[in-house]
């Protein structure tokens, strides 16, 4: 087997986590499902993504080589809290330096695994590494700002006639303390990855992360929403987008309607037959009353949402079990201006944040092919397991 030669890195300090298998309930991070980390477009944005609400405040960058990370690539963020959780869950032993077949990836997320597929693995790798975040997210009085990327650093491993053999990658420090801090992870519904528009995705994980199993839901004002996401749209064209979602429905586990107050425009995002279960216990839930309900008539499909059809793209097969987890869960404490009690309504205001005027440019298409290999060698764990957490 031969290795790409790189100069002394973190790898040299840390002892690899070696994933054994792809079978771990998906989750994904709070706070990456909070805020705007990703460009939900799959043209190459070079537009930072500057955002700031109650105090908090998220920077993001690219570089034009590659631009920036997209929703789709934080697949791979996903997996890899879904098998660090899973692992530590059955006592082993995890670390940042994670050793994988991109096999076990590709399955798990529920991509094909042909020759283009690796391919596009390894240029949402490129992103993952070269995508430039800053945020002032879990730091304390003493760190002000945290300055990282999604990966520090990441290796193929290849047979001599240039077959990959397996991976490595580096997560960064913050990534990783966010995982192991279950209070700070979700578990989400395996169809998430058979979504194909990236506001959709996008949208799936605020619900997920604001509504969780509140009966009553939750309810947003579409500017604010508008600046949650990062999006290059003007504010009416994303709204135009979300009523059109609205109109579809598609996200698993949730309803979405479309709801006036006076002349402000909002959506109220209500959980309906959720399959995913908790990680931590419950919070504090926050009860809402209905308002009056608008009509939107039907429009053609547009290019905020790829086309290709999700049975050739996503396999039902390569989805993942539901989780199943008895515990009763909701979401985390609210920031201030995501939410105001019905009641309040009126006085529900967006966070103040630089307005971005340039327009998004339509989604290309994912290139994922039909096209199949035989599975890779997998690999096992290679600690003993510990005591149980």
């Amino acid at each position: 087997m031969s290795r790409r030669l790189i100069t002394p890195s973190e790898r040299n300090k840390l002892d690899p986590f070696v994933v054994a298998t792809g079978d771990a309930s998906p989750r994904d991070q709070r706070d990456l499902m909070e805020r705007p980390f990703f460009s939900l477009g799959k043209a190459k944005r070079t537009t930072p993504i500057l955002y700031e609400a109650g105090g908090t405040r998220v920077e993001v960058y690219a570089v034009p080589e590659h631009g920036m990370a997209t929703i789709w690539d934080a697949d791979v963020l996903i997996w890899a809290a879904s098998q660090i959780v899973e692992a530590e869950n059955l006592g082993f032993k995890t670390s940042r330096f994670l050793r994988f077949t991109p096999y076990q990836l590709l399955m798990a997320i529920g991509r094909q695994t042909g020759a283009r597929d690796y391919k596009l693995l390894k240029g949402a790798l490129a992103r993952l590494q070269s995508t430039v975040i800053r945020t002032t997210i879990r730091q304390n009085e003493h760190w002000r700002r945290h300055q990282f990327s999604w990966i520090n650093e990441w290796e193929e491993c290849t047979t001599r006639d240039g077959g990959v053999e397996g991976m490595e990658f580096v997560l960064p420090d913050w990534f990783y303390r966010g995982v192991i801090d279950r209070s700070l992870v979700l578990t989400i519904d395996p169809a998430y990855f058979r979504l194909t528009g990236g506001i959709e995705r996008w949208l799936y994980r605020v619900a997920r992360k604001h509504a969780g199993r509140q009966k009553q839901g939750w309810l947003f004002d579409i500017p604010h929403l508008h600046e949650k996401s990062g999006s290059l749209a003007k504010v009416a064209d994303f709204a135009f987008d979300i009523r059109r979602i609205v109109l579809r429905q598609p996200l698993p586990g949730y309803r979405l309607r479309s709801e006036r107050d006076g002349r402000r425009e909002l959506l109220r995002i209500l959980p309906a037959r959720l399959s995913t279960g908790p990680v931590d216990g419950a919070v504090e839930t926050l009860g809402t009353s209905g308002v009056t309900a608008i009509g939107t008539s039907g429009v053609a499909l547009s290019g905020f949402r790829e086309c290709r059809g999700q049975l050739t793209l996503w396999p039902e097969t390569t989805i993942p079990g539901f989780n199943l987890e008895s515990n009763q869960e909701s979401n985390s404490s609210l920031l201030l201006g995501d939410v105001e009690n019905i009641s309040n309504r009126r006085q529900l205001k967006p966070d103040a944040v630089p307005a971005i005027n340039t327009s998004d440019t339509s989604f290309r298409k994912s290139g994922f092919t039909a096209d199949n290999t035989s599975e890779l060698p997998r690999l096992s764990f290679g600690p003993k397991p510990g005591g149980a957490k």
